[in-house]
């Protein structure tokens, strides 16, 4: 386990990285019962003003801790992380609870079973305390939700946690325990892993078999370290015939991260064709991030965006009549409990032509060709996660606007469409200590090589600042 310095405080329990909590239950240092207790604590401090949970249910977990505490105690443990605290996201079915996609307007009826990301982490023995909240329908990169209470930043109170992984990037940046699940089409684990100082990784499209699948829709993990994130990994990528498009099995090495950038060649991406403006923080935490690597070895060069206008534009266009078919099925009464946003983002989708839609659509191929051209030439790309520092917590989105929903998600977009593998982890602060992520990206099914870059990051960027604690009641 992680020793702390002498004039360090302890470590709290739920401030362990689930490494160190599996080595902590085999060296009989504490057992999982301890560990969810303080969990549980430190949420009480914090949920009053994060809302960053759903479905809370804490005398379940308690039961699961029990059971894992006694496994432990022989000698037993059920998998890689028996006994260690789960959350995952509202979107992720788990069995008997519902699933409102963070909107007011669907009916909530329990799950029959487990998806398939769920169910991994339940048979590896995890303890899932609780689901986290989301936006209408996962189409905005904010905590604001028809359905749950607005979801908040730990490092900012003021500000947005980002989203459609809204609840579980405020949990794990606030300490509800090590590891947290989320979904991401557009950036929705990396976006509010870049805002709240964590570590997301968006899998290679496939790598984690999910139900319902769609185009370029993944589940990955949310966490505070590389590690925990590959350990996740390590369970979750696993195969599930109820997605049919999901990889075959592969014997990835997860633990095998130790990886030398020497030699490597790294695309910098500033510009990523369209989008937001790139603050001057953000684009300096980005430019030492490639001179980091650099310094070790890499051969760094500043390389254009793949994104244009015209395949933006298509994208939200597509997914504009997307959430229009959602919406027109629902009755008058339940169309107006959709948050108003979606509801005027997704209404305006009714007026496209089919051709509209289909163009939309197919240029989801335009930037997977544009993907593949750039890593002829590349190993992996190092960009900015999001172009801005943050926003206000009660904005929908960075730009507040439904006719311009998807100005923020240029650097994150074409990898969903894609299918790279893309990670985002913390690269440094602004002049206030707000966090501000970095996004590495590999070629496609090259998702070790990914944790393996962003743990190298982790050496070259040192110490972070202390993790936010719970404002005073």
């Amino acid at each position: 386990m992680h020793k702390k310095r002498a004039e360090e405080a302890v470590t709290s329990l739920h401030d362990l990285s689930a490494v160190d909590l599996i080595a902590g239950y085999r060296a009989k240092q504490f057992s999982p019962s301890e560990v969810l207790e303080d969990v549980l604590a430190h949420v009480a401090a914090w949920e009053p003003h994060l809302k960053a949970l759903y479905a809370f249910d804490p005398d379940g977990a308690r039961e699961a801790a029990k059971a894992s505490t006694a496994r432990w105690t022989g000698g037993e443990p059920s998998g890689a992380l028996d006994g260690v605290p789960v959350t995952v996201k509202d979107n992720i079915a788990t069995k008997g609870v519902p699933v409102p996609l963070g909107a007011a307007s669907v009916k909530l009826v329990p799950a029959e079973k487990d998806a398939p990301p769920a169910a991994r982490l339940r048979e590896a023995g995890a303890i899932i305390f609780a689901k986290t909240t989301m936006p209408d329908y996962g189409m905005l990169s904010s905590g604001l939700s028809s359905f749950h209470a607005l979801a908040r930043n730990p490092w900012d109170l003021a500000k947005n946690p980002g989203g459609s992984s809204a609840g579980a990037g405020a949990a794990a940046a606030a300490g509800y325990g090590p590891l947290h699940l989320g979904t991401d089409i557009g950036g929705s684990v990396r976006l509010p892993a870049g805002w709240c100082g964590l570590v997301g990784l968006k899998p290679s499209f496939g790598r984690v078999p999910i139900d319902p699948t769609y185009v370029g829709r993944v589940a990955g993990p949310m966490t505070r370290t590389v590690d925990d994130c590959a350990l996740m990994m390590s369970v979750i990528a696993k195969p599930d015939r109820r997605d049919g498009m999901s990889l075959p099995a592969e014997p990835l090495n997860w633990k095998g991260l130790e990886k030398s950038p020497r030699k490597l060649r790294i695309g910098l991406m500033l510009d990523p064709g369209c989008g937001l403006a790139l603050e001057k923080p953000v684009r300096e935490v980005a430019v030492k991030a490639a001179k980091a690597f650099e310094s070790a070895g890499c051969v760094v060069t500043e390389v254009d965006g793949i994104l244009t206008r015209e395949m933006l534009d298509g994208l939200d266009n597509f997914w504009r009549a997307r959430m229009w078919d959602d919406l027109s099925k629902l009755t008058p009464a339940d169309q107006a409990k959709v948050l108003p946003y979606i509801f005027k983002w997704g209404e305006s989708g009714a007026k496209l032509s089919g051709v509209d839609v289909i163009r939309g659509f197919n240029q989801t191929m335009t930037i997977r060709a544009a993907a593949a051209k750039l890593f002829c030439e590349l190993d992996y790309v190092i960009s900015p996660t999001a172009p801005n520092v943050n926003y206000p917590a009660e904005w929908a989105s960075p730009t507040n606007d439904p006719m311009k929903p998807f100005e923020h998600i240029a650097y994150t977009v074409p990898w969903n469409m894609s299918e790279n593998p893309a990670i985002s982890l913390n690269g440094g602060f602004d002049a206030k200590g707000f966090p501000i992520g970095v996004q590495i990206v590999g070629r496609r099914f090259d998702d070790i090589g990914v944790l393996g870059m962003a743990k190298a990051f982790e050496g070259l960027r040192g110490p972070q600042r202390p993790w936010p604690k719970p404002p005073a009641r």
